[in-house]
């Protein structure tokens, strides 16, 4: 699928305005499509929807499942308006802070009140909503194994999968029968709140076809261990006999750095090749129930991949293997047509990725934060960007662009104002906007925090940290006529 030349916007749902402490699938996140539709903007461009968990900070890369939603973004006034709550549940509303995520006072305040809506649903049978919500059972063939998974993790407490009994830990047939049985009740809430999520998400989607808004989805091409993706599909994976992780996924050492060691367990590739990519085609199947586009994060990953021994703790033991390349996305046309795939491949120098890239037409990004201001020529300044590119203005995982130009070398700066034509007049965040906006890149985007005009206290994320990441928020007056006013002028004039 060829993208067209437009324009776009990144805003993680959870940073969203909301009164209940988080950005949700409520009236927040259309009045932001509103926005967007005012704005002339075609895409939202959002993280992985997948549940977050307080051992991984909060990270959506981090998810117990690539395929299930954040009970966290239910809308709560959603569940009154389908009679499961009533407006008096949700008071005393906390004194949530409006600029970021407190997540741990959100659990507090929004679990109960999701356990009370199941109960209620449960109670009077589901009434008309029961064909729907067994259809969604019936539809989506992750959902069993993922509410065991869950209501198993809550039933052991602190322990990881890979520390359950062995029948439990292997997935002993008669095992898992019994388990399923002794926490029905657990399984059925969590399906309860994967219906819940899904319906929502579908009315949110209907919000943005009206718009004209596409939504750009995040895939991390490697998934927690402590899953249920890793958990329910072993065969997979990397695995020992153990279903304990052989290998494990990092980088390896550069000049200057010892490397990394992610820790997340590797594919099985040959044994998924043999599988037609069975677990992959229903990821992307699943994705694509919930997003029109799809960003591929680490694509040097499907091409080649540093695998570390399990045993290991320095990344300088592991090993560049082979990753399926080509022989994937034919799979995945054949099953589900072509995809609308944006391919990470920022940082990465490796010709069979870009003739991977270029055989099947996923753009790759660019961000001028990566750009040396001063060196002619360089890639990343906007206005060397080829058309089969997405160019950002910053991304999840970068500072802000004021952040970034506040902390630029004096002579960066100058060559930057020099290569813009900057004349002082205009405010930082919107010359890098106009010149993304004006490149030949076929989508350009930014984010709410450079549209804001925020600096470095604005961050999203720090890649290798965990405290502090994922909890900006965005206030509901901030995003006002002026802004959309400026952006619909940007997409006329560089015909987005």
């Amino acid at each position: 699928m060829r993208l067209d030349r437009s324009g776009g916007v990144f805003c993680h749902v959870t940073s969203l305005p909301g009164r209940h402490g988080i950005g949700d699938l409520g009236d927040g996140a259309e009045a932001f499509l509103s926005f967007l539709g005012d704005a002339d903007v075609r895409h939202w461009q959002i993280c992985p929807l997948g549940p977050t968990m307080p051992a991984a900070g909060e990270s959506p890369y981090q998810s117990p499942s690539a395929f299930a939603g954040n009970p966290l973004l239910i809308d709560l006034d959603g569940l009154v308006d389908d009679g499961w709550l009533d407006d008096a549940d949700l008071e005393p509303v906390p004194d949530f802070p409006s600029d970021r995520v407190e997540y741990e006072a959100v659990r507090e305040y929004k679990q109960p009140l999701l356990r009370t809506a199941f109960e209620r649903f449960d109670e009077a049978g589901a009434g008309e909503a029961a064909p729907e919500f067994d259809a969604f059972r019936e539809r989506e063939p992750w959902l069993d194994d993922y509410a065991l998974f869950r209501a198993l993790s809550d039933a052991r407490g602190e322990d990881t999968w890979t520390d359950w009994p062995d029948p439990l830990r292997t997935r002993d047939s008669e095992a898992l029968a019994e388990a399923r049985e002794r926490h029905a009740d657990e399984v059925r809430y969590r399906e309860f709140l994967q219906w819940t999520f899904d319906r929502q998400w579908r009315d949110l989607r209907a919000v943005a076809d009206e718009e004209g808004v596409s939504i750009v989805g995040d895939v991390p091409i490697y998934v927690a261990l402590d899953s249920a993706d890793v958990w329910a599909n072993p065969e997979a994976f990397r695995l020992d006999d153990e279903n304990r992780p052989a290998a494990v996924a990092g980088v390896p050492p550069n000049a200057g750095d010892s490397g990394q060691r992610w820790g997340n367990p590797v594919y099985d590739w040959g044994r998924l090749a043999e599988r037609g990519y069975d677990w992959w085609v229903a990821r992307f199947r699943r994705l694509f129930e919930l997003a029109d586009v799809a960003r591929l994060d680490h694509f040097l990953g499907f091409v080649k991949y540093w695998a570390i021994p399990a045993d290991r703790g320095d990344p300088a033991a592991g090993e560049w293997c082979e990753g399926p390349g080509r022989d994937l996305f034919e799979t995945v046309e054949r099953e589900l047509g072509q995809a609308p795939f944006i391919a990470e491949d920022l940082g990465f120098e490796e010709p069979a990725m870009d003739e991977l890239m270029a055989e099947f037409g996923f753009p790759g990004m660019r961000v001028p934060q990566y750009a040396d201001w001063c060196a002619e020529g360089d890639e990343y300044q906007p206005m060397h960007y080829p058309e089969g590119v997405v160019g950002y203005t910053s991304t999840h995982d970068t500072d802000t662009w004021v952040g970034y130009f506040e902390d630029l070398p004096e002579r960066q700066r100058e060559c930057f104002r020099y290569n813009v034509g900057a004349d002082g007049d205009r405010a930082t965040e919107w010359e890098i906007i106009d010149e993304v906006w004006a490149s030949e890149a076929v989508l350009a985007m930014t984010t709410v925090q450079d549209l804001l005009g925020l600096g470095s206290e604005a961050r999203f994320n720090e890649p290798g940290t965990l405290d502090g990441n994922w909890a900006w928020r965005v206030r509901r007056d901030a995003l006002d006529d002026e802004i959309a006013d400026r952006l619909w002028e940007l997409a006329g004039r560089h015909v987005r």
